[in-house]
């Protein structure tokens, strides 16, 4: 399979978008498996939080793969690349976590999960028009996903601090540093518009989901893009007027993320 191009939603919908910024590339980690067979479609709707029978071969969407409890084990991308072929990826160091997920309710299932020497080509920034493809990606760009993925001409070569400044801005979390294995629920993500479907049928975890969506329930701490001082580092508290409202997880100069108190919202940020 030829590397393959997967741009993201439209930039002008995204309020931390800066057009005066050049776009730029990075060279990202992902851990990678195809799953394929006869079951592959019907197994995979049964898992995931998304609903991915309307997925036509080259779209691609957001998912959860959650406990029975309704923790997160991982946040990963599925792409469909063929009638009987998805490719799905998450965060380096997370592909175990999600390859045994999978395999933990894969009874006589006529589908095969095989890991993938793929990594990833981050464009950020980008403010044209994004590469034909799915849109699937968080932020302002695109990403270029395959065995030997490839960065646009006239694209400049970024930094992984830009990469993370432009992920907290996009409020996107990320597994180990938002996500903790079996601790997290996507109620406190601010991402369930685009990893959760709340017309599918069940999958594992899916009770604590939509009691949450269906009681307008707002979870006890929920994710946020905040400013935060000079120095500040991950693990470190949140503070307003010197008490603690939240916790830092992630920090690039003075804008981080922060799980911030349900209580503490309105002024957060």
């Amino acid at each position: 399979m030829s590397p393959s191009v997967v741009p993201s939603v439209d930039a002008s919908a995204d309020s931390s978008v800066d057009a005066s910024v050049d776009p730029f590339w990075v060279a990202v980690d992902r851990d990678v498996i195809r799953v394929a067979g006869p079951d592959a479609l019907t197994y995979l709707h049964s898992q995931l939080s998304q609903d991915v029978r309307p997925l036509a071969a080259g779209q691609s969407a957001w998912a959860f793969l959650l406990q029975p409890t309704g923790k997160v084990d991982v946040l990963l991308r599925v792409w469909r690349t063929g009638d009987e072929e998805f490719v799905l990826d998450t965060d380096a160091g997370f592909g175990d976590v999600m390859v045994a997920r999978l395999q933990r309710f894969k009874i006589r299932v006529k589908a095969d999960i095989e890991p993938l020497d793929w990594s990833a080509v981050a464009v950020r920034e980008w403010h044209g028009v994004a590469p034909e493809g799915a849109p699937v990606a968080w932020g302002s760009g695109f990403d270029v996903l395959g065995p030997v993925p490839s960065a646009p001409d006239g694209v400049r070569e970024g930094s992984t601090d830009e990469l993370l400044a432009a992920r907290i801005d996009a409020g996107w979390p990320a597994m180990g540093a938002e996500i903790i294995v079996g601790e997290t629920v996507p109620g406190e993500l601010g991402i369930s518009d685009r990893a959760v479907s709340f017309t599918k049928g069940c999958y594992p975890g899916q009770e604590l989901v939509e009691r949450m969506d269906s009681r307008g329930v707002t979870a006890p701490r929920v994710l946020q893009t905040v400013e935060v001082p000079a120095g500040t580092a991950p693990g470190d508290p949140l503070l307003r007027d010197g008490e603690p409202i939240g916790t830092i997880t992630s920090v690039a100069g003075t804008r981080a993320l922060a799980f911030v108190k349900r209580s503490a919202l309105a002024s957060a940020s």
